[in-house]
């Protein structure tokens, strides 16, 4: 639709009218210009799904259109973007038309913008004060599902508004999204409701975990897989990356007598349009009097609705507190937010208000701190980790995302820079998402000048100078070289980590001076460390020096499993390395163990097995074991078997949300020595859930299976009298 020449002029005026809006409203003399700019984003976003600007630089151009539309409503034009819905789409699936059509929401940035609409809100309705229901904004792929006689008769993606691709198929893989309802004792047909498809940071983590290993490039972010899902051809490909959906309007709905209610009107089973209607005399259940009466619906009926996470408040300010209060939550929440949703609670004032053609005015959405921008990338430097790995690193100008200043950001491999075909010099589009870690998502081709320059990858070591290899079939590009000092240095810091020995008061930092005084050369010098010179270092007096003394001491007395874990062999993380400890009575039993020994044990695979098998039979790596068991540490395995007869013996446990008496790590130890097992996730098999503070999904479906016991942490300590 658009050529180079045009994207290119229609991307300068882009920066162009965004730079102006900074400093002043734009006037009348800009409304064309703000046209097209925006019809060629919607372009971009919608047909292409390719957006050239981050979503809060395109509302700031929506709304400069809107202000001048409402100073000048003589040059509205029924062709502007606030007069329709945006249409047109990539036909990849059938079309299927929606019910009703899904507008977008208006967007609010601030607390001015806020009580302007309260005000609007109340002007409209004819009241002093609303009584307003206070949702989550999810960050994912909007969709609509229709119900007939209780069936889940398709699914939809929200497409141009009008139309989506119809995913039933895909649809019915979302295990939240029950294939059954029972719509019917509510006295309803026919339903159509709406909702958001979803990939929580948890699986969205372990999806490219699982990419990873497949050497293959990781996915953007949750938002962007949760999408992409949807489009998979193959359903069973969706299973895979256990998607959510959390559904939250009921939209459309006929009752079970064939009247029908749209607006505000009755229509007969003939047709015939009653007029309009009181909300006393529509003959409809009372859930669907008010909009948190539908979501306790929807939650009652099986629905994953944001019932738990609404709250029912009245008057804006009420609105404003609940808004900042759940902005602190952000980052800890499972699952990826961009803002509130404010909706006028009552349905009768809901179809009293009405809506524009973009956007309904009982509703708006409040939008927190954006989570991207763009910058520019200065140069790529190339860091070595502790398995030889090469990563390259962009620099980039300083810009803030979400509260921080990013300058760094990790673009994995050579495949994924070749991929988004990233050079020097290029504007880019940098985001924070997932477990907030930044990420190139793009860089601006369209910006290009020519003065932009490829990104060359090293052929030898940026440290120890030996010439990188790529192991066949395998992204990454590693310096072999054992000895390398920035290997020697990541796999110390490694082994000293939180999560494997715990040393404490032996961070990255430390860990990084002494490698460069020559006081540590590899793992075991940790254990005999000249601390006659570190005292002389500043910074370093008794006290400090005395701690990290025991912490070191300490560390000789932690389990197998977490020496394993700190040995750092590839692929075997924290579970894999429990699994391991408990398969044998010393850690060198290993050496006599086969590939298909090690792939008998559970959830070892080809990778992991063959990855172990050459550790063990390495002769530097069964020196370094010997090494340290003869400084003190502990090579034999404590947990053996669960105890038969321990008071937890055959129970299932999982933990969620932060305990406050316990770490995390030690209440799962006390299960597993009691005779406990832990479980990764909620189903029938789990028998307790430990909740600490700020829990998530898993106590919410957790409630939802009677033969699970929910504890509070102090209960868990009772239970297995510590």
């Amino acid at each position: 639709m658009y050529s180079s020449e045009q994207t290119r002029q229609l991307q300068q005026l882009t920066k162009e009218l965004m730079a102006a809006s900074n400093s002043k409203p734009l006037g009348k003399g800009k409304l064309d210009d703000l046209r097209d700019v925006i019809r060629f984003h919607e372009y971009r976003y919608a047909i292409m799904n390719d957006p050239l600007i981050s979503d809060p630089e395109y509302d700031g151009l929506y709304k400069q259109l809107e202000h001048i539309e409402a100073e000048h409503p003589e040059l509205i034009k029924p062709d502007s973007p606030t007069q329709r819905v945006a249409k047109g789409l990539t036909k990849e699936f059938p079309t299927m038309q929606h019910l009703v059509p899904m507008l977008s929401l208006e967007n609010s940035y601030n607390e001015e913008d806020l009580l302007a609409w309260d005000k609007r809100a109340r002007e409209l309705a004819g009241l002093e004060e609303l009584e307003y229901c206070v949702e989550p904004k999810f960050d994912g792929a909007s969709i609509s599902l229709t119900y007939e006689n209780d069936l889940l008769l398709r699914g939809v993606t929200r497409g141009d508004g009008v139309a989506g691709d119809e995913i039933t198929n895909n649809i019915r893989q979302i295990r939240s999204v029950p294939l059954k309802a029972a719509f019917s004792r509510y006295g309803l047909q026919l339903v159509e409701i709406r909702g958001e498809v979803l990939m929580n940071k948890n699986n969205f983590k372990k999806y490219n975990d699982q990419l990873a290993e497949q050497n293959l490039a990781p996915l953007a972010n949750p938002r962007n897989a949760a999408a992409g899902s949807l489009r998979i051809k193959d359903p069973r490909e969706v299973s895979r990356r256990n998607l959510e959906a959390f559904l939250y309007h009921v939209s459309y709905f006929t009752t079970m007598e064939g009247w029908q209610m749209t607006d505000g009107h009755l229509t007969s089973p003939e047709g015939e349009d009653m007029g309009a209607v009181k909300p006393k005399e529509m003959p409809v259940h009372p859930a669907l009097k008010s909009h948190s009466g539908s979501l306790q619906m929807l939650w009652d009926l099986g629905f994953r609705s944001p019932q738990k996470e609404k709250r029912v408040v009245k008057g804006i300010q009420a609105v404003l507190d609940y808004c900042h209060e759940f902005e602190k939550q952000r980052d800890g929440l499972p699952y990826e937010i961009d803002g509130m949703v404010i909706k006028v609670n009552s349905i009768a004032l809901q179809d009293k208000m009405g809506m524009t053609t973009h956007h309904p005015r009982w509703a708006i959405a409040f939008k927190f701190k954006a989570r991207q921008a763009t910058s520019i990338l200065r140069k790529v430097e190339f860091q070595v980790g502790r398995t030889g790995s090469i990563t390259p690193v962009a620099k980039i100008d300083p810009v803030p995302l979400s509260g921080v200043t990013v300058s760094s950001v990790s673009l994995f491999n050579e495949e994924v820079v070749r991929e988004k075909d990233l050079k020097i010099g290029d504007q880019v589009l940098v985001e924070r998402a997932g477990d907030v870690i930044p990420y190139i998502v793009k860089p601006l081709a369209e910006l290009r000048t020519g003065k932009e320059t490829a990104i060359v990858f090293p052929t030898h070591c940026p440290v120890c100078g030996d010439k990188l290899v790529k192991p066949e079939g395998e992204a990454v590009w590693r310096c072999v070289n054992i000895n390398c000092p920035a290997q020697v240095v990541e796999r110390i810091i490694h082994f000293a980590s939180k999560d494997a020995m715990d040393i404490r008061s032996f961070g990255d930092a430390n860990v990084r001076k002494f490698f460069e005084l020559g006081f540590l050369k590899d793992i075991p010098g940790i254990y005999h460390l000249p601390y006659d010179k570190i005292r002389e270092l500043e910074g370093f007096g008794e006290k400090s020096i005395a701690n990290l003394q025991g912490a070191i001491e300490t560390s000789k007395k932690q389990p197998l499993h977490r020496l394993i874990f700190g040995l750092g062999i590839r692929y075997v993380g924290e579970t894999t390395a429990k699994t391991l400890a408990a398969a044998v009575s010393h850690l060198t039993d290993f050496e006599g163990f086969s590939l298909e020994d090690l792939q008998n044990l559970e959830d070892v695979g080809p990778k992991v097995a063959t990855s172990v098998h050459q550790f063990f039979r390495n002769k530097d790596n069964r020196a370094l074991l010997d090494k340290l068991e003869s400084l003190g540490l502990n090579l034999k395995s404590q947990k053996g078997a669960p105890a038969a007869g321990g008071n937890l013996n055959g129970q299932t446990f999982l933990f969620t949300g932060t305990l406050q008496r316990l770490k995390r790590s030690d209440a799962e130890e006390i299960v597993e020595k009691n005779g406990g097992k832990l479980l990764s996730g909620v189903s029938s098999k789990l028998n307790y859930l430990i909740v600490g503070e700020d829990a998530g999904s898993k106590l919410e479906k957790a409630k939802k299976i009677p033969s699970i016991r929910i504890l509070t942490e102090d209960e868990f300590i009772k239970l297995v009298d510590i």
